[in-house]
């Protein structure tokens, strides 16, 4: 009688267990379905992006940026005379479409940019890795050669051909050296090295040095000690 009983309780146990269990079964199918039509985001351990994310340089990179920085001349800093900006042809016009050097970089480092027939920029906002202020009027940035015209010229560029200047000025793809950035920072900057000004934003720094080492080490160009050795205190720290 005992193992009759017990036999009917094992059964009616069974059965909300199973309820249950079809119940989990229907809502993970749904859950699933819902993610295939892109109605709800599953991705775990991924949080929601800031609309301006903390610029930053892995370990990688700054191991990279000692290695090269390692590779670079360093010289007593020479400034030759008969430097003039004129002799770094830039904003060269026709890059994509009609497009100037200057307007590729407003539309690639920007934010729901639109152009004019033109290709100017007539709405959008940019984010100034410099300082960390956004903008939503294109006159407000300027695009800055990370390393400056003339600072390039002291380090090695004015024995280069006028090509290769132009190259240097126009630089969207070979190195990290064209930004866009609000017009009071790269005033603020003008061509001065690490070594006398770093970006007000100082979450900024290691990336700022890790990207001006990369453009010297692309074009070959040096540094001075002063400037070597601001960049590897910078360094030190990231």
């Amino acid at each position: 009688m005992s193992e009759k009983s017990s036999g009917k309780g094992g059964r009616s146990a069974s059965r909300p267990t199973a309820i249950i269990s079809t119940l989990i079964g229907v809502v993970v199918i749904a859950v699933v379905v819902l993610q295939q039509l892109g109605v709800i985001d599953l991705e775990v351990g991924e949080s929601t992006p800031d609309a301006n994310p903390s610029p930053g340089a892995s370990a990688t990179d700054v191991d990279q940026a000692r290695a090269w920085l390692d590779e670079l001349r360093v010289e007593e800093e020479n400034d030759p005379d008969g430097y003039d900006r004129g002799l770094f042809p830039h904003w060269d016009r026709g890059v994509e479409g009609n497009c100037t050097t200057r307007q590729m970089v407003l539309v690639r480092d920007g934010e729901g940019v639109e152009t004019d027939d033109d290709c100017r920029p007539v709405s959008g906002s940019w984010y100034s890795v410099f300082d960390g202020e956004t903008f939503t009027d294109p006159q407000d940035i300027d695009i800055d050669h990370l390393v400056p015209l003339k600072e390039g010229w002291r380090s090695g560029a004015h024995a280069w051909s006028t090509e290769e200047r132009r190259r240097f000025a126009n630089d969207l793809e070979e190195s990290p050296q064209l930004w866009a950035v609000s017009a009071s920072s790269n005033r603020s900057k003008g061509d001065a090295d690490p070594g006398d000004w770093l970006p007000p934003l100082e979450s900024f720094h290691c990336e700022y040095v890790t990207a001006w080492i990369e453009v010297k080490h692309v074009w070959d160009l040096s540094v001075d000690p002063a400037e070597e050795a601001a960049m590897r205190e910078v360094l030190e720290g990231c």
